[in-house]
């Protein structure tokens, strides 16, 4: 299973350095799916502490959420409505939710193994 993170970060090293120019267009919704793939990852991460994480489900969750984001942001800008910064709020939260319950884990794990050491 350590594969699926080697190759993401591999794969992410390389977009970073490919000479690809992306639009000042596509930035929105670019900005979208990225906050959209952290959401994915910080509920992979959490997944993986409780012990419910499937690669299958992660893998298949992060493509989806990601380009149903920037194509929600898209169509919204299409018909006029700001669903971006709507997305922008509901993903936010989740990723702040992810990360505080991560944070929770953490702490309660190191908590315990101080009181079992003492």
């Amino acid at each position: 299973m350590i594969w699926l993170p080697v190759v993401g970060l591999a794969l992410g090293f390389m977009v970073y350095w490919a000479p690809i120019r992306v639009p000042s267009d596509f930035a929105p919704y670019l900005s979208l799916a990225t906050l959209a793939g952290l959401d994915s990852v910080f509920g992979g991460i959490r997944a993986g502490i409780e012990g419910k994480f499937h690669d299958d489900i992660f893998i298949s969750g992060f493509v989806m959420n990601t380009l149903l984001a920037a194509g929600l942001a898209y169509l919204g800008d299409q018909i006029g409505v700001d669903i971006y910064m709507a997305a922008v709020v509901v993903l936010g939260w989740r990723v702040f939710l992810n990360l505080s319950l991560i944070r929770r884990y953490w702490l309660t794990q190191t908590s315990m193994n101080r009181k079992k050491e003492s």
